[in-house]
């Protein structure tokens, strides 16, 4: 049967192809669980210093650290905190849980961080003792600091992409993370 009464994909009687949206959240869930059982792979390893999540953050492409990572899930509404910071966005409900939203981009005074369908959020470690994220452009995946060149304050990598670090635990202990108020 063809589903009589109501349209199916690509249905030929309407002569429309509607995208598999089932499909593509099956395998975006899909490709998240992939890259959590790396992560969690990598951090048990032995070679957590060796292994960063690279990530792109307004403009730049940076690498956190896996064991200062939590989980990277999509970008859900963001209620705004009034007078607070810019780069404060706000606070999200994540899993039961309200986290604050953070654009590091804004925190560097390096303009914004875009949001787009390949947007997502990085929550911090539980063990960072902040109930934070970041609001990142895009996630690259695992990467090897290792195996890039230094380039000053930069790394390199084989396809001479620049990688700045992002230590989550120095970023913590700023005075300047720490009050989100707007300044009076």
């Amino acid at each position: 049967m063809s589903g009589e009464g109501f349209p199916v994909p690509g249905d030929a009687r309407r002569g429309e192809a509607r995208p598999d949206a089932a499909g593509r959240r099956a395998r975006l869930r899909q490709y998240q669980q992939q890259l959590l059982e790396r992560m969690q792979a990598a951090r048990t390893s032995g070679a957590t210093r060796l292994h960063q999540l690279g990530v792109m953050i307004g403009t730049e492409r940076f690498l956190v650290d896996l064991t200062q990572t939590g989980e990277i899930v999509p970008l859900a509404p963001i209620c705004t905190v009034p007078l607070t910071q810019p780069w404060y966005l706000g606070l999200s409900n994540i899993r039961g849980n309200l986290v604050g939203i953070i654009d590091y981009a804004r925190f560097l005074d390096a303009g914004t961080t875009a949001v787009a369908p390949d947007s997502r959020v990085l929550t911090f470690a539980h063990g960072l003792g902040f109930n934070c994220a970041i609001l990142v452009n895009r996630v690259y995946g695992l990467r090897q600091a290792s195996e890039m060149q230094v380039a000053g304050d930069r790394l390199l990598d084989t396809d001479n992409n620049e990688w700045m670090l992002l230590d989550l635990a120095e970023l913590v202990q700023d005075p300047r993370f720490l009050h989100v108020a707007a300044a009076a």
